[in-house]
């Protein structure tokens, strides 16, 4: 089957949960045999966003209603900037904050800032926390950034990595925004949840 038709969505799926169960198939067939997080990350950020555009129950192409972005921060002190890199700030290396990774979506911020002492924004939250939040309404969440004013709604979930001692240590975040007011409920939370733990089980670090 070409890598393409991944994200088809079957008429016969009609509930959230069986998208997200279908989604979660595919990418673990998409992802079999990758270990590089960059090349997994990109084809998971195309494959929930294509896959979305594809299930017009809830979501599909409709201006009204689509996802708008869908992407991955991972925590720039985790992958070191080259050498040569121009950074907009001279100690931008010992910063904490998120760096974009692969996304499907118009252009994001490039940084967001995950200090806690000054952090803000969604993804930033759900980094810290440790928990996946979901936002109804984006313009009324304390400290939201937004890269794109037609965002209404959002979901960001944790990339958490298990450690030895049994804790998490967070190494990014899949956030996902959505053109219509409060468009993701516990469904979307779960499906992204497993969806999230698959990516991370699937990389090296």
């Amino acid at each position: 089957m070409p890598h393409a038709d991944s994200s088809l969505v079957p008429e016969s799926i009609k509930t959230k949960t069986e998208f997200w169960n279908h989604v979660h198939t595919q990418l673990g067939y998409l992802l079999d045999g990758q270990r590089n997080w960059v090349t997994n990350l990109a084809n998971s950020s195309s494959l929930i966003y294509n896959s979305l555009l594809a299930f017009p129950i809830y979501f599909g192409a409709d201006n009204s209603k689509a996802v708008n972005w869908s992407g991955f921060y991972v925590d720039s002190q985790l992958f070191p900037f080259p050498r040569g890199t121009i950074t907009p700030e001279p100690d931008a290396v010992n910063t904490k904050r998120l760096l974009l990774g692969p996304f499907c979506g118009k252009p994001a911020c490039q940084f967001i800032n995950i200090d806690p002492k000054s952090a803000r924004g969604v993804c930033a939250d759900a980094f810290l926390q440790r928990k996946t939040l979901v936002v109804p309404d984006v313009n009324s969440y304390p400290g939201h950034i937004a890269c794109d004013g037609e965002t209404k709604s959002e979901i960001v979930c944790p990339l958490l990595l298990p450690q030895g001692d049994g804790s998490q240590l967070p190494v990014g975040v899949l956030d996902l925004d959505c053109l219509a007011p409060a468009a993701f409920d516990e469904q979307d939370k779960l499906g992204l949840e497993r969806i999230s733990r698959l990516i991370v089980s699937a990389c090296d670090w």
